[in-house]
């Protein structure tokens, strides 16, 4: 899934991509792994339907420095 949304608390900015790992109520929220192209887990965050969209072909991969925590 798409971030739609920044999640500042969490370091995590509008695009970032992330894995769900668990949904909750039908779709309604998700539980979403962010990962380092290492693969190590940079946050799991909880975040409502309307703050994320699924990726797409035409979505173009990026990448930045984690932000400090």
């Amino acid at each position: 899934m798409v971030l739609t949304a920044a999640l500042a608390d969490s370091g995590l900015v509008t695009g970032d991509i992330g894995t769900v790992v668990h949904a909750y109520d039908d779709g309604q929220a998700f539980e979403i792994e962010f990962t380092a192209l290492d693969g190590h887990t940079i946050v799991v965050a909880t975040v409502e339907a309307s703050g994320v969209r699924p990726v797409t072909g035409h979505d173009i991969s990026r990448t930045r420095p984690p932000a400090a925590r």
